[in-house]
């Protein structure tokens, strides 16, 4: 189990070393009052992007991941070293040292939603930790390096690369690597670290817009906020708005997605970073600026290419034209001169995860990854015609101020009075291009639809910068206005959403009791004892819907957790997010390994399982209906290799007997298939004399 020790000495590494960082680099690019509230998203960022293909390059190991950070912190020194450009007002308000507490303290509320909750022998899970199954990806990562191989589906003689961004999962894995923790504990410190580094982010822009330390606060008050669902459904007294209003998606505000998908969080933090650093574009062309620029690019979009990717390119295509037509006329040539290395630099880096991710796109067979469709806000109470006019406006009346009762208004109010009043140049240019981001954000989550899983992941991460534009916009506008219709709309939303709040807070800390915990307290141990008999390049087939219960859908939980071993076939929730499968073969693998495990298959299909699907390892739990109908006992595929009464029986695949070349003698190599020949054992009586050449023997094995 995922011990809180070890995940806060990951917090606190990641926090020390990527401030340091960032703050020797930020130093030089921004005022004071921003530098230190960007440090960790722009130390995150530019380490990471830089260290993913170094180690692609020189391997993954303690030593490599060690030896680039100790070069970073070198490289860090030198930066602190020399002298930063003189700053215009040094008087200028900084955040203060208790907001950071505060954010600190705020922070622990994503981070303990994902450590595992003990209450006498049972484990509880909270509802988040369906999304932290990727876990397993940080696993993947920490035993066989990168570009990391697919943990939840392998199929020999395939290249299966990883259908999923990846930069935060191999920035986790760094934290495991050096400390030696698991993969859970990292992504727990992780999911604190980002948590953190946003607000500060936050933070630090509000001061900066605001002139007034009093903004920092409010960046925390404002992201405490929930949605206005919970406080609806208790108004209302029906429980259930959906007859009038579809249910809510999964579109909200930054607790909530801090706690599902920190990922696209820090992506949505690059992606400000971004726009910022841009704007700093406008007025000088600096090499570190725009290296720092291109590395922050690639960070976002290595970790969320629909944050970092579609949204953040909407946003600085609407504001490219602002910033050339702020830049002083003799620059204007330098400045596109300047984003056009950036954006070589960019495509240089990313090429890798660009071409991943197309070759997924074009394997799971849609028609098209991204549709136009806007978003759909009310129920089948209406009629259809009725509905469909309706849901135009909708969005912006209901769904936005539902979901960010606190900071629509209010955040969309201090934009407007950014672009019409008299703000310093540098900080009215600074909202501008912030509002080009907010409104792509807001833009995307109404218009466009991803269509590669059963969510509009596009829709619903798209809206996490537009959320923090406008938690930054209402955080300055609050330290400045103190009475007024916007200020009264403003708490009364963050009032309403207190319950919302509550919730999400309450079952961070205590998750969400459910069958299965007794036994999934229990699972430590059987996966440990997968482990002595699972190499870490082998492949474990282990029922998809193994301790399904625990979660809210259906996922191979204990696997993702506990397992630190592939899975040939780790399930259809899974898979959807992480494997390039169609949608049909998705479906088929998925009753193909249940009808298994639920002790209806057959022959053919264990022998699928050995030779299709390469899994070198197979688990039966007395939980599975194949316990007492077991498939594997009476296959020639497959030798019982541990059994553990009432508690687990483990398969090995049979060692496949391998015929020498020209006239060799018959070797037995007791290995798994996958790692020579995917056939079947083959032996002709008079093997110890056939002579055989490579081309007959490949033939053979193909032709079985």
């Amino acid at each position: 189990m995922a011990s809180p020790l070890n995940a806060a000495l990951c917090a606190l590494l990641a926090t020390a070393f990527w401030t340091f960082l960032g703050y020797a680099l930020a130093r030089h690019l921004f005022p004071r009052a921003l530098a230190l509230g960007a440090a960790a998203v722009i130390g995150w960022a530019v380490h990471s992007a830089v260290a993913l293909p170094l180690a692609a390059l020189i391997g993954f190991s303690s030593p490599a991941v060690i030896g680039i950070g100790a070069l970073a912190i070198v490289l860090a020194g030198l930066s602190l070293w020399l002298r930063a450009p003189a700053d215009d007002n040094e008087k200028a308000p900084r955040i203060p040292a208790w907001a950071f507490a505060a954010a600190a303290v705020l922070a622990l509320a994503p981070a303990a939603a994902i450590l595992p909750k003990f209450s006498g022998d049972a484990v509880a899970l909270a509802d988040p930790i369906f999304d932290h199954a990727k876990i397993a990806v940080i696993d993947a990562i920490t035993r066989l390096g990168v570009p990391p191989v697919n943990p939840v589906f392998g199929e020999p003689g395939t290249p299966m690369r990883l259908a999923y961004y990846y930069l935060w999962h191999f920035s986790a894995a760094e934290l495991a690597e050096t400390l030696r923790t698991s993969g859970w504990e990292a992504d727990i410190g992780l999911t604190w670290f980002t948590a953190f580094a946003s607000l500060a982010l936050m933070m630090g822009l509000a001061v900066f817009l605001s002139k007034r330390s009093a903004a920092a606060i409010w960046v925390v008050a404002l992201a405490t906020a929930g949605s206005l669902w919970v406080t609806l459904d208790w108004i209302v007294g029906a429980g259930d708005l959906s007859p009038l209003l579809w249910p809510p998606t999964g579109m909200a505000g930054w607790l909530f997605q801090a706690t599902w998908v920190p990922q696209h969080v820090m992506a949505a933090a690059c992606a400000v970073v971004a726009m910022a650093l841009m704007t700093a574009c406008a007025s000088r062309q600096t090499p570190a600026l725009l290296a720092t620029l291109a590395l922050v690019i690639v960070a976002g979009f290595e970790s969320s290419t629909f944050v970092g990717g579609v949204t953040f390119a909407i946003a600085a295509l609407a504001a490219a034209p602002i910033l050339f037509a702020a830049a002083e006329p003799r620059q204007r040539v330098r400045l596109l001169a300047a984003m056009a290395a950036v954006a070589v630099v960019v495509l240089c880096f990313a090429a890798p995860l660009v071409v991943d991710q197309w070759a997924a796109v074009r394997s799971r067979g849609e028609a098209s990854p991204i549709i136009v469709s806007y978003y759909t806000v009310f129920g089948e109470l209406l009629p259809l015609w009725l509905r469909r006019v309706l849901d135009i406006p909708g969005y912006w009346l209901v769904i936005l101020p539902s979901e960010l009762p606190a900071a629509s208004i209010g955040g969309i109010a201090a934009l407007i009075a950014a672009w019409r009043g008299g703000m310093p140049r540098a900080e009215k240019l600074f909202s501008v291009v912030l509002a080009c981001l907010g409104g792509a954000g807001l833009l995307v989550s109404w218009l466009l639809v991803s269509t590669l899983g059963g969510n509009n992941d596009l829709g619903l991460r798209a809206f996490i910068p537009a959320a923090m534009v406008l938690i930054i916009g209402t955080a300055a506008l609050m330290s400045v206005v103190r009475r007024g219709a916007i200020v009264g709309i403003t708490l009364a939303g963050l009032a309403l959403s207190l319950p919302d709040t509550a919730r999400m807070i309450h079952a961070a800390i205590f998750g969400s009791p459910r069958p299965g915990g007794e036994i999934f307290a229990h699972s430590p141990e059987l996966w440990s004892a997968v482990r002595r008999h699972a190499s870490p390049a082998m492949r474990v087939a282990n029922n998809p819907r193994f301790l399904g219960t625990l979660t809210p859908w259906p996922v191979n939980i204990s696997w993702a957790l506990l397992a630190d071993r592939g899975s040939c076939f780790a399930g259809r929730e899974l898979a959807v997010a992480l494997a390039p499968l169609s949608r049909l073969r998705r479906d088929a693998l998925d009753a193909q390994f249940v009808r298994v495990f639920d002790g209806e298959g057959t022959p053919d299909d264990v022998r699928d399982m050995a030779t299709k699907y390469g899994c070198d390892v197979v688990v039966i739990v007395p939980q599975d209906k194949a316990w007492d109908n077991d498939p594997f006992a009476a296959s020639s595929d497959y030798r019982l290799a541990e059994a553990r009464q009432d508690r687990w029986r483990i398969y090995l695949r049979a060692p496949i007997e391998v015929v020498g070349i020209r006239g060799r003698e018959l070797a037995s190599l007791d290995m798994p298939r996958s790692e020579y020949v995917t056939a079947p054992t083959w032996q002709p009586a008079n093997a110890a004399v056939l002579p055989l050449d490579a081309t007959v023997l490949v033939a053979l094995c193909r032709g079985y």
